[in-house]
């Protein structure tokens, strides 16, 4: 084979091979992970309220404030799961926390990475390795079934592996579960594997390198127009109680539930109304 086309195959697989990756600008406050190919992209403008505004989380909310400050100020800070019932501002509780933190601490990124993802989540923290900033790693809505071996890769970034987690990343994560599995899987698990307690033992084992479990639970009525009447306050949008009253009530009563994320369903509703914006 002559030179000449030595040099052709080679110039084919280097046009052919991905391109490396750019350095990220980390001029921005948050950003999104992607892959194919890999990149961390810069979000702008966060889609979050402002921390006073959640209520019937406070203990959750101070707990996981304590922690993002700790580690702001470069100190050792734990991972957090925040777990518990839907739409009760787990996730918009880790936003609302960053950017109250960020504002004091402007070298605290987030960076959101979603659970399909995650088995590129090694490639990620390379990025993010070594770096002066401090970056709150955020997985939304994380669970995992049967077949699912993602969360192995997680694994090993918490606590394992040879590198494991740099000392400038923390891993915020939302899950409906505490362990983060199907409970009927763990059960299937217990009656059907040879050695059950080994078997649910590497199930429920990634839920345990969260230092810090912070539980949401469903709101009562009273927590519930408190929310509505604090974004009416934080809008400038007036209405009288009675009204508030019979019309929140009655939109949870058609949803069938209630929850933070019902309230601001029919705070928007009302903003609407109003010709109120919220942008």
């Amino acid at each position: 084979m002559t030179k000449k086309v030595l040099k052709r195959i080679a110039e084919a697989l280097e046009r052919l091979a991905p391109a490396p990756l750019e350095a990220p600008d980390f001029g921005a406050s948050a950003f999104v992970w992607h892959t194919e190919p890999d990149r961390l992209v810069p979000v702008q403008k966060v889609a979050r309220v402002d921390v006073s505004l959640l209520v019937g989380v406070d203990r959750s909310r101070d707990t996981l404030l304590a922690n993002t400050e700790q580690f702001a100020r470069g100190m050792p800070a734990n991972n957090a799961l925040l777990w518990g019932a839907r739409g009760m501002g787990k996730s918009s509780l880790v936003k609302a926390i960053h950017g109250k933190v960020s504002a004091d601490y402007p070298l605290l990124k987030i960076v959101e990475i979603q659970r399909e993802d995650l088995e590129s989540i090694g490639r990620c923290l390379n990025l993010l390795r070594g770096r002066p900033e401090r970056f709150v790693l955020f997985c939304d809505d994380l669970s995992f079934s049967h077949d699912d071996a993602h969360y192995k890769s997680l694994k090993a970034v918490l606590d394992g592996g040879i590198e494991g987690r740099p000392d400038n990343v923390v891993l915020y994560a939302t899950s409906n579960r505490r362990h983060l599995m199907p409970r009927d899987m763990i059960e299937n698990e217990r009656s059907s594997a040879i050695n059950p307690a080994e078997a649910v033992e590497e199930k429920v084992s990634l839920s345990d390198r969260f230092g810090l479990w912070l539980g949401f639970h469903p709101c009562d009525q009273d927590q519930y127009l408190e929310m509505i009447r604090g974004y009416c306050r934080e809008y400038g949008i007036e209405i009288d109680e009675q009204t508030l009253w019979a019309e929140a009530i009655e939109w949870q009563a058609t949803r069938g539930s209630r929850s933070g994320r019902v309230a601001w369903q029919y705070f928007t509703d009302l903003a609407g109304r109003r010709g109120v914006s919220l942008g």
